[in-house]
């Protein structure tokens, strides 16, 4: 009986220091510092954008793959944010994996999930590769909003606010269990962070 006693004491002080472990590592997580530093990849129904704008000519028209979108109300646009996180603590910062949510100048884009072990020695940084991909339809198929767009990605002084607010999850005894706020990260960008 004691055995078994002493068992049960070594197994919950073992998940104990592993909850600790992962406690300060999202701890560390939190003081990290983040940054935006590009989309790469970014695609709209299937038409490469910097195309696009290379050709000074933001015209829907001109692109059969995104009217034949808007026909069916599903416009697809494909990305990859490249989120630099930055150490400076004392102690390892890591997750095992992570929600997230983007918005672009306080609207929501996209929520997705990334489930991908991150870990971020102290002192150093590392860059993680946010998949995006959201039907645009609504704000294409908007006026003003598709006007706003043009105008911004044919440069000048316009710029926009992107937020990403990340949840991350540990893992406790084979269970996931979720971070109970969001960390938020704002950057200011211009057409150029996209191009």
């Amino acid at each position: 009986m004691k055995k078994i006693i002493l068992l049960c004491f070594a197994a919950v002080t073992i998940l104990g220091c592993g909850v600790n472990k992962q406690a300060q590592q999202i701890k560390a997580l939190e003081r990290c510092t983040y940054k935006v530093l590009s989309a790469s990849n970014l695609t709209v129904a299937g038409t490469d954008v910097k195309k696009l704008v290379d050709n000074q000519d933001f015209n829907i028209g001109s692109l059969p793959a995104l009217a034949f979108g808007l026909l069916r109300k599903d416009v697809p646009m494909r990305a990859t944010l490249n989120l630099e996180i930055t150490n400076p603590t004392g102690d390892l910062a890591a997750i095992n994996q992570f929600d997230y949510k983007v918005l672009i100048n306080n609207q929501e884009l996209v929520d997705g999930f990334v489930n991908q072990q991150v870990s971020i020695p102290s002192g150093q940084s590392i860059v993680v590769p946010v998949a995006l991909n959201v039907n645009v339809y609504q704000f294409i198929s908007n006026q003003k909003v598709m006007s706003e767009i043009s105008d911004f990605l044919r440069g000048g002084d316009k710029k926009g606010l992107v937020t990403l607010k990340i949840k991350p999850s540990i893992m406790i005894g084979g269970t996931v269990v979720k971070y109970p706020g969001y960390i938020t990260i704002d950057k200011e960008f211009s057409s150029k962070i996209l191009l």
